[in-house]
């Protein structure tokens, strides 16, 4: 039998701990043109997917890599593909996290996989994060990384036309939004903010926006819809990267099992995130 070179990295675990403070979540609001930034005091919930701004690490310069991410080999296992992507997320939510709340997340490594695709060898590493505030388990969540080879020159995958959905609105999307959820998260990530690198270097047309700036998006048109709602479960997957100087909207509509379709689309209609959001039980 062949060992696997990551079998060592399953298993591995991260703990982190951090206090919810009011400034990345009001910071955010404001980059969402929410206008409830003021409410984000003492002991009010915030949105069950921005616990993403918090537990950042602040990696030295010089352990950072070439792409602006953290140099591989720490946590995460160094895989060799240069080109790394947030591919999606399964998440739960048991309770709500506060400003104020001491924090803790539990990072697993569950899988390490690789498989042949278009763009030569893709490994997909899945890590398992469960976050608590003050004790007590509020959200858990399994994310899926993939690394793959830069292609010599950007060749979208096929597009997925949108069904039919209930509501839709357009989003601003410039590189000064990107810049700042870059910033608000910690994420050196060139892609994002840097265009040379990202034409030159990783072949993308333009700057790229984030899978969980969209994943967040995405749950804020939703919640703005149905306020009185709770969420339990959120999940997503990029499906075609969206850029910078693209027309964004965000979709909804009712599946027949009572949770909503969500979803990114850019000018021609071309899906670029799809997500599925589980209310609970009133």
């Amino acid at each position: 039998m062949t060992h696997s070179p990551w079998a060592d990295w399953l298993g591995r675990r991260e703990i982190l701990r951090d206090r919810i403070t009011d400034f990345p979540a009001r910071a955010l609001a404001a980059t969402l043109n929410r206008d409830d930034a003021h409410a984000f005091v003492t002991g009010a919930p915030i949105p069950p997917l921005w616990t993403w701004l918090y537990f950042l690490q602040a990696a030295q310069m010089r352990a950072v890599g070439a792409d602006g991410h953290p140099a591989r080999g720490g946590f995460l296992p160094p895989v060799p593909q240069p080109r790394r992507m947030w591919a999606g997320s399964r998440c739960a939510f048991h309770a709500p996290v506060r400003i104020g709340d001491d924090v803790e997340k539990v990072s697993v490594i569950e899988k390490i996989s690789e498989k042949e695709g278009k763009s030569g060898v893709m490994t997909f590493v899945t890590v398992r994060h469960s976050v608590s505030a003050q004790g007590n388990l509020a959200m858990e969540e399994e994310q899926d990384i993939v690394y793959i080879d830069i292609p010599e020159r950007f060749t979208p995958p096929p597009a997925s036309p949108l069904l039919d959905c209930a509501w839709g609105e357009e989003i601003a999307i410039d590189p000064v939004l990107l810049f700042r959820f870059s910033a608000l998260t910690f994420n050196g990530h060139r892609i994002h903010y840097d265009r040379t690198y990202a034409t030159e270097v990783e072949r993308y047309p333009g700057l790229v926006v984030h899978g969980p700036l969209q994943a967040i998006i995405l749950f804020d048109a939703a919640a703005r819809r149905m306020p009185a709602r709770r969420a339990a479960q959120f999940s997503f997957r990029g499906v075609r990267p969206l850029f910078d100087f693209e027309t964004v909207s965000v979709h909804g509509r009712d599946n027949e099992d009572g949770a909503l379709a969500l979803y990114t689309t850019n000018g021609d209609g071309a899906i670029g995130m799809q997500a599925t959001l589980t209310w609970s039980a009133p």
